[in-house]
């Protein structure tokens, strides 16, 4: 409990700021959804000039722009990327930030094991997770009922902000799996933005194509697709299960590695 304590403590104060980020980011795009809504129609027309590409990479789909799911959705595309960004740091920085502040040795030579070290980080890290989506869920819900104009459907909006987690706990086990590789990380956000920006437009940019269901595998902005979601209340059964697999595989993977690793002594 003393680890899970100091992680959360310590990252405290970045997971407030990402959650104010994400909510700001909210605010800003539901604020113009009445206007939006209004003139429709000649937004619709506007949008599409956009080529397929420009629009699947903004998160636009024009038949549901003067919905607020349908708005909603889109504008979520750049909360899932914030959300990743924010994922992946946590992931990737973990493991590494003991050898990166020199506290390896204070933390290794207590008499615990290095599976209940990575299990309490773990833990305290989905935990930040978990209150980032809450609080996030909770101003969006806020923000979304303020700006109707007309009723919407909760299940529907939960299950597309539950993609949030979804995504960033994927995010997060990569990020994780990555990070046991490295014997010392200096900083983790060039890192963290190559990775995340990288699948964001390889899933923007290439499921457009021909072969668009086999490319979304390859990136887990592409496991859960909100048109989809609005239309069956539900998820892709495939793809969810494909980003089950991924995480716990990293997971598993960063276990075996992370109990295998040197840990070297500040020098």
């Amino acid at each position: 409990m003393n680890i899970i304590g100091f992680e959360l403590k310590s990252q405290r104060k970045s997971t407030f700021i990402w959650i104010f980020s994400l909510l700001a980011l909210a605010a800003l795009y539901l604020s113009m959804f009445p206007l939006i809504a209004q003139d429709g129609e000649e937004y619709k027309n506007l949008l599409a000039n956009y080529s397929p590409s420009i629009r699947e990479m903004l998160g636009i789909q024009i038949d549901y722009l003067t919905s607020l799911l349908g708005y909603y959705s889109m504008i979520f595309s750049f909360v899932l990327l914030g959300g990743a960004i924010q994922a992946m740091n946590l992931g990737l920085s973990l493991l590494t930030k003991e050898s990166r502040e020199r506290t390896a040795d204070f933390l290794f030579v207590k008499p615990i094991s290095r599976t209940t070290v990575i299990t309490a980080k773990i833990a305290a890290a989905i935990l930040l997770l978990i209150i980032t989506n809450a609080i996030f869920f909770g101003g969006s819900f806020l923000l979304a009922t303020l700006v109707k104009q007309e009723a919407f459907e909760f299940r529907t909006f939960l299950l597309i902000n539950l993609t949030l987690l979804s995504v960033q706990i994927i995010f997060f086990s990569l990020g994780l799996v990555i990070s046991v590789f490295f014997r010392k990380l200096k900083t983790v956000l060039p890192l963290s933005l190559g990775i995340v920006f990288g699948l964001y437009l390889a899933g923007s940019l290439l499921t457009t194509g021909e072969h668009g269901n086999i490319v979304r595998y390859f990136s887990p902005f592409k496991y859960f697709d909100i048109v989809y979601i609005i239309q069956h209340r539900s998820y892709e059964l495939s793809y969810f299960l494909t980003g089950l697999g991924v995480t716990v595989i990293s997971i598993a993977v960063s276990y075996i590695l992370f109990l295998r690793k040197d840990i070297h002594a500040v020098s």
